[in-house]
């Protein structure tokens, strides 16, 4: 008989713990909210730093090709023929 009792209690606790655990569509609502306003924070926080990025890696690009410019303008002026890449 303790057994059924025990059951019973779990069955109740179970209920309970479902009925507590439904949210309130305001704070539910409230809370998506909230969570897609971070999510798209966070969107827009990674957007722009991968913008900077680019734009680095662009502006490292334009030096790199400057500098291997001047290389080949040295090298003529210095009279060294046969540039290999």
């Amino acid at each position: 008989m303790a057994e059924i009792k025990q059951d019973t209690t779990k069955s109740e606790d179970s209920e309970n713990y479902s009925v507590g655990n439904s949210a309130d569509p305001k704070n539910m609502q409230e809370l998506t909210q909230y969570v897609q306003t971070l999510l798209q924070n966070m969107q827009d926080k990674f957007q722009s730093m991968s913008d900077q990025i680019i734009g680095r890696i662009d502006d490292m690009g334009n030096k790199i090709d400057d500098l291997e410019k001047n290389i080949a303008d040295l090298m003529t002026q210095a009279g060294v023929e046969g540039t290999e890449k």
